[in-house]
């Protein structure tokens, strides 16, 4: 007689709101499970004896029914969908028998082959679910969903979306200029981009990635330099998000944290264009980190302060209380203080911060170009001109300075 055709499994998505699912066991199998099935919005009972404190959890919550005993005969009525996850076989025997019988498509942990349906790998990123079945291998299911999803995620393979010519921008903070610091979501808005207007202390290598079609806007504000003014980036992103185009404006660090990313928002909600925004990974304490610098340390640091320096202390706009800073005895992370580190020493010293106190200068910071000065407050001007500290750097004060790993005998 011919062998047996092995058919493949025919995939579907369940459409499960509101509809009835049992699940059968209260172990790690029920534990992994659950939770999707919850989220597709299933009205689920469990029927087992006992459960795992997460799983609990869930019913202590109100998120599932818990039926507190073994699974008897009749427990699968009005069913639409079955998983069958105990250490008796006997008793998944039996209910695999009941969904058969039902015509309930049933999920059986313990045995395959007497499964009327595979739970697939599956991965989430942005709206697009990825379901992988590759017959009996779970591994390479999931090692296949982690691929995609990952690409999806990076933007390296492309999904774009079907955009109705809404407006709308993305301002994305770029983290401090590694591009691998990107956050995944900022990649991959990046890789659906028509424009992108993109400061200088954003990750620039990530622009050498864009497709040839993406339009790139210098928006670089170099000091006493060249400088694009804001209100020219605010039209720009309302001129291109209304022409139908998706916008990201590339940030440095975070779009919030003196970023001018609030200005952006308020433009665009004042011309009626919605915008999202995604936070970055800011300077102000990856800087440090990269250099070895913690900004807080048990024993050393209980807070810290981040400034702007973009002003001098003496300075009538100056809006930061130097009197205060140079009170408290934790970690004072200015930016954009270099050419006005000497003042701010000087203000810092005058209400009473010792000129001993230690003093890190990072610049170019997570960049190939790192590098890191260190000096005191009462040196600390002079370190700047003599080791020509140039922007973009971060500034770190105090303490934490002097801590770090010891080498390895």
């Amino acid at each position: 007689m011919p062998e047996p055709v092995e058919h493949p499994a025919y995939p579907v998505g369940l459409r499960l709101s509101g509809r009835r699912v049992v699940v059968i066991g209260g172990g790690q199998v029920a534990q992994r499970r659950l939770p999707a099935l919850v989220a597709a919005g299933a009205d689920v009972t469990l029927v087992s004896p006992s459960a795992t404190p997460s799983v609990e959890a869930m019913a202590e919550a109100g998120e599932i029914g818990w039926t507190r005993r073994r699974y008897e005969e009749g427990d699968l009525a009005e069913a639409w969908y079955v998983l069958v996850a105990t250490g008796d076989e006997e008793a998944n025997a039996r209910a695999s028998a009941e969904a058969e019988r039902s015509r309930i498509w049933c999920v059986r942990s313990d045995d395959a082959e007497a499964a009327t349906a595979w739970t697939p790998a599956t991965g989430r990123s942005e709206g697009v679910t990825v379901a992988v079945l590759t017959g009996r291998d779970p591994r390479r299911s999931a090692a296949v969903r982690d691929a995609i999803v990952e690409g999806l995620r990076d933007g390296s393979i492309a999904a774009p979306h079907v955009r109705a010519k809404a407006p709308s921008v993305a301002l994305v903070g770029g983290g401090p200029g590694d591009p691998d610091l990107i956050t995944v979501r900022g990649r991959r808005l990046l890789a659906e981009a028509d424009v992108v207007i993109a400061d200088r202390l954003g990750p620039r290598d990530l622009l050498d990635e864009l497709p040839p079609h993406v339009e790139v806007i210098d928006a670089a504000k170099i000091p006493y330099g060249r400088f694009m003014a804001q209100e020219a980036i605010n039209n720009a992103l309302v001129e291109h998000a209304k022409a139908g185009r998706a916008v990201v404006r590339l940030k440095g660090g975070d779009p919030y944290v003196f970023g001018r990313g609030m200005e952006e928002a308020q433009a665009l909600a004042e011309a009626g264009i919605p915008c999202t925004v995604v936070p970055g990974i800011s300077s102000s304490i990856s800087v440090p980190s990269a250099v070895g610098i913690p900004v807080t340390h048990r024993g050393v640091a209980h807070e810290f302060t981040v400034v702007s320096g973009h002003v001098a202390p003496d300075d009538p706009r100056s809006l930061v209380d130097w009197q205060s800073l140079a009170r408290l005895r934790g970690t004072l992370v200015v930016l954009m203080g270099v050419d006005k580190i000497g003042a701010i020493a000087e203000a810092l010293v005058a209400h009473g911060k010792d000129p001993a106190t230690r003093v890190a200068l990072v610049q170019e910071g997570t960049t190939a170009a790192q590098r890191r000065v260190d000096a005191t407050l009462a040196t600390v001007a002079e370190t700047v001109r003599t080791e020509e500290v140039r922007p973009p750097a971060v500034i770190v004060i105090g303490d934490v300075v002097g801590v770090g790993i010891p080498p390895l005998a």
